[in-house]
């Protein structure tokens, strides 16, 4: 750790138009666990994110347009390579500023770094295609050829819960599409944002001009919404932040990846019920339950259901709380004080309402609210019909596999679903049905495979990531038409 960019205490600088700055050291870094200042970063004022814009759309417009394809892909491979090199470090941050495990953080470093090399192999794909046109005679001898053009500079803001690897899936698409971009990272969890304009600004192959990472208020980064010299926006988020800041962008195209309140139907037990078990423990309460494709929403078929819940209870209540650098740990801290009384008034008011609380949601010091599992909810409370971002379950029966679905389909989220079951019928019939960006049969919909098509409908965004999908948004049809091309 002696080896590593930043030590308790330090300042960690932020990066203009490609170039290191400290001029300030406005922001403090929170050690999620003991609550003490880690380290400080430089907070961005409007003048700072007013110089990266004109950066980004003179200059480096031009020389990320300019790179070609192998280059971008060297640049990203390259990116790749020193993440791996320095992946103990990525996640010795994450650890700190996020309160995730340790062994998750390790996870989510991997998972940045198989996402450039995702990006990498995608930046030397991206074609055209030759067609003719000859579709009615007044088209006699024409012909077309197209290709994707960088669409410009792009405005990118990350969240707190994945601030490595959803920088990622922002940062390498831009890059591979030739786009030069501005980042605004979370500030509550700059630091690995940060890692990453140090392994950039050190590659003498990127253009410094084609990029800037900026932690900044709101306030000052006003400017990567609004300003229509930026040609794109991406945003990763709450829907009342991600939905505000679109009225506000104007012609320019924008990605929201927003929130979800993630159901999951169980409706045989054919892959195993410890299996079953396993997986919606972890893809309800990992991280803490701090992620949009997190289960919220648990539906169980009545002839499995108290089966299913004795065990699901069990092992909930097993879960470790406590130190994130302690391998064992699962449960880590919330984010902050505000993200614990919400958990905690939540469960509390569906209570009150009639919910069977089965376990857990009992708030204690530093943010930690053990893992709930709550009955029975009434629909009517915000357990059921919001997103609580924190370590708690609904669960529920049902005896109508189409009930279920319209279930799921009441609700104003749309990101990912899960439905375990071995009848294909029914799952054909779910991923035909359910009104969501992805369905995951036999899986719980906290799977993101970062090869995938991610995103979601409704309340849960516009627009899809995963490099290649992104490449699409961050690029535009240019098309050359000819007529009597090649005749002599």
């Amino acid at each position: 750790m002696s080896n590593f960019s930043i030590q308790k205490g330090g300042t960690m600088p932020f990066y203009l138009g490609g170039k290191a700055m400290k001029p300030n050291s406005g922001l403090k870094v929170i050690n999620k666990y003991t609550q003490e200042e880690f380290c400080t970063v430089p907070l961005a004022d409007e003048s700072h994110v007013e110089e990266a814009t004109a950066i980004a759309a003179t200059e480096g417009a031009k020389k990320m347009k300019a790179l070609p394809p192998y280059v971008r892909q060297e640049i990203l491979m390259n990116v790749a390579a020193e993440a791996t090199k320095r992946r103990d470090e990525f996640a010795y941050y994450l650890a700190i500023e996020a309160g995730k495990p340790i062994a998750d953080s390790r996870g989510e470093a991997d998972r940045l770094i198989q996402t450039f090399q995702l990006a990498a192999e995608e930046a030397t794909r991206i074609g055209g295609e030759y067609s003719s046109l000859e579709i009615a005679p007044r088209a006699k001898g024409y012909s077309s050829i197209t290709k994707r053009v960088p669409i410009g500079p792009v405005s990118l803001i990350s969240p707190f819960n994945f601030p490595l690897n959803l920088a990622a899936h922002k940062i390498a698409p831009a890059i591979a599409a030739g786009c030069p971009f501005v980042l605004k990272p979370a500030s509550m969890t700059p630091l690995g944002a940060l890692l990453l304009g140090e392994i950039l600004a050190a590659d003498p192959q990127m253009p410094p001009e084609g990029f800037s990472i900026l932690p900044c208020s709101r306030q000052a980064g006003n400017i990567l919404t609004t300003d229509e010299r930026y040609k794109l926006m991406s945003f990763t988020g709450s829907p009342e932040v991600g939905f505000a800041l679109k009225a506000k962008a104007g012609k320019k195209p924008v990605i929201l990846e927003l929130g979800g309140n993630a159901f999951c139907l169980i409706d045989d037990d054919d892959v195993g019920m410890a299996t079953i078990v396993e997986e919606v423990v972890h893809g309800a309460f990992y991280q803490s339950g701090q992620s949009c494709i997190s289960i919220q929403r648990l539906l169980v078929n009545d002839g499995i259901y108290d089966q299913f819940k004795a065990a699901l209870v069990e092992k909930v209540k097993s879960l470790k709380m406590g130190d994130p650098m302690n391998e064992d740990t699962f449960i880590g801290p919330l984010i902050n004080s505000g993200a614990a009384d919400k958990v905690e008034s939540w469960v509390k008011e569906a209570v009150d309402k009639g919910g069977n609380l089965l376990c857990g949601g009992v708030r204690s010091e530093r943010n930690f609210v053990s893992p709930a599992v709550v009955e029975n909810v009434p629909h009517d409370t915000d357990l059921a019909r919001d997103e609580v971002f924190g370590p708690v379950v609904c669960l529920e029966r049902y005896t109508d596999f189409k009930e279920a679905v319209e279930l799921v389909n009441a609700s104003k989220f749309g990101l990912q679903a899960g439905v375990y079951t071995n009848n294909w019928n029914k799952a054909h019939y779910a991923f035909d049905n359910i009104e969501c960006g992805g369905v995951c049969i036999n899986s719980v919909p906290s799977v993101r495979i970062d090869s995938q098509p991610y995103g979601g409908v409704k309340d849960s965004g516009i627009g899809r990531e995963g490099p290649k999908f992104a490449i699409e948004d961050y690029t535009e049809i240019r098309v050359m038409v000819m007529k009597n091309a090649g005749k002599l």
